[in-house]
């Protein structure tokens, strides 16, 4: 059985939105450092060690910066040109073998189920994981029945990716 969808296409911001928000999930260790930094300075200007407020004016500071980083470069990834084709409306025909990419009914591409690294089932969408910061979502919406979206499911469990 074939699950087809209709034409849609991703929105920048949401674009945006998810990888900034999967990237600082994933990578939320790295706000340790500035925050071991800030409390060191807390200890040593309130123990009298060493009284000076720069130690956690710079680890907050380069906490924002490193935050401010990614954002910016999710960011420009939905502004460049090269990736523009990641916001054109595509129509999916998906099955147990391949997700076929439509432009139109005469052009598109096939995308193997192998490339897909796992799926998430949102609150209003399924996302299907290709690598950071790369990925489809398929809003529940732009399924044409109720039985294309439980036989997408059903695929995606097959595939184990759920």
């Amino acid at each position: 059985m074939i699950v087809k969808t209709k034409k849609f296409a991703l929105d920048p911001k949401q674009y945006v939105s998810i990888s900034f928000k999967r990237h600082m999930t994933a990578e939320w260790k790295w706000l340790l450092i500035p925050a071991a930094f800030f409390l060191l300075g807390l200890v040593l200007h309130f123990t009298g060690t060493y009284k000076n407020w720069w130690i956690p004016v710079v680890a907050v500071v380069g906490g924002g910066l490193y935050v401010l980083f990614w954002y910016v470069q999710f960011y420009a990834a939905s502004q460049m040109d090269q990736n523009k084709q990641m916001f054109d409306k595509f129509m999916y025909e998906i099955d147990s073998r391949q997700i076929l990419v439509k432009i139109n009914q005469k052009e598109g591409g096939v995308m193997k189920w192998d490339s897909i690294q796992s799926a998430e089932r949102m609150a209003d969408a399924f996302l299907l994981i290709i690598g950071k910061g790369q990925f489809l979502r398929f809003p529940f919406s732009v399924f044409n029945s109720e039985h294309d979206l439980k036989l997408f499911e059903s695929i995606l469990k097959r595939k184990e990716l759920l």
